[in-house]
């Protein structure tokens, strides 16, 4: 019964979204490229964090410049597998062309997708690789693990010659990205998984408003703390949120990942100390591209795709490539 309230849930979702989404009549009835009435499908984790609301306004844009029709559908919350796959059985039944997704479940998704591709859809992963990486046609993403890196680099570079005390505020249990970010961050440190280093980890799914909890416990446990790892930075603006309340913003270092506009504010602010600029936008128009060129002439895309990542903070470490906040409030997102 779950399932089928689910089903139909999304299903009247979609009729709105289409109508909400898809490309104008002009547009698609004068377009001379053969793209008029391609439907593509875009479902993101969830359709509140402002990462994926940018991601679906890119795809929109570029589905209404290409003359095709965007049908957007999202998970209710981050995490949500069955709502991703009710969706994906929605989008083919729509006779979608292509189906682009950022998958809550990198494993959990796969029979579904197998069940689009088998029907003739081309799918593509954006932001979030599937495991295995080739159960989808192509993947447009960051390199989230070396990312990862990156915020780990800079935090030990800052800190220099102090021996870390370490907090981690991660996103959710399982999740790839939340994995090689994690993983990629303890190797820009340094810091061997289950270091003496690594003081205290609490998971907050990417909220902002958990991650202000979690810190607030990781605080009274760990006063002593120097150092602080952010999933994504609505984690880290709770995380300020906390840090700030204790008294600790000149004790504490902290960075994060996503290169919002808030975000890079939130550098500039000096509520973070740095942050790694994603490129959503251009992961949703290469998709959406990749789409209408399947659709024109039946060329499929294939492999990984690195979208790119940037460092942004104004405190640069020697030997570390960043650009400074001017810069990223000329390219952020959202």
């Amino acid at each position: 019964m779950r399932r089928s309230m689910s089903a139909l849930v999304l299903a009247g979702a979609l009729a709105l979204t289409a109508t909400a989404c898809g490309g104008s009549g002009t547009s698609g009835s004068t377009n001379s490229g053969g793209t008029a009435n391609v439907k593509v499908g875009l479902i993101t984790k969830t359709d509140t964090n402002p990462y994926f609301v940018k991601l679906r306004e890119a795809a929109k844009a570029e589905a209404a410049k290409k003359g095709a029709d965007l049908i957007a559908l999202a998970g209710k919350f981050d995490g949500d597998n069955e709502g991703q796959v009710t969706a994906i059985e929605n989008l083919v039944s729509q006779g979608v062309k292509g189906i682009l997704i950022t998958p809550n479940s990198s494993t959990g998704i796969l029979s579904a997708i197998k069940q689009a591709r088998d029907a003739g859809v081309v799918v593509i992963a954006l932001d979030t690789a599937t495991d295995p990486a080739n159960a989808v046609d192509a993947t447009f993403a960051t390199d989230n693990k070396q990312a990862g890196v990156f915020q780990g680099k800079w935090v030990k570079g800052t800190l220099g010659s102090k021996t870390p005390k370490l907090l981690m505020l991660d996103g959710t249990p399982g999740g790839t990205v939340d994995d090689f970010r994690h993983n990629g961050f303890l190797e820009g440190m340094g810091i061997a998984a289950g270091s003496s280093e690594i003081a205290g980890m609490e998971n907050t799914n990417g909220d902002q408003t958990k991650a202000q909890t979690a810190m607030e416990n990781l605080l009274q446990r760990v006063p002593d703390a120097n150092a602080v790892y952010t999933i994504n930075e609505p984690a880290a603006a709770g995380g300020f949120q906390a840090i700030s309340a204790a008294g600790k913003t000149k004790q504490i270092t902290m960075a994060s990942i996503d290169g919002s506009c808030t975000g890079v504010q939130n550098v500039k602010a000096g509520k973070i100390g740095a942050t790694v600029m994603q490129f959503p936008a251009k992961m949703a128009q290469l998709g959406v591209d990749a789409v209408v060129k399947f659709a024109q002439d039946g060329t499929k895309p294939s492999g990984f795709n690195d979208t790119g990542a940037q460092l942004i903070t104004d405190q640069p470490v020697t030997g570390l490539d960043s650009k400074d906040t001017a810069w990223g409030l000329q390219n952020c997102w959202g």
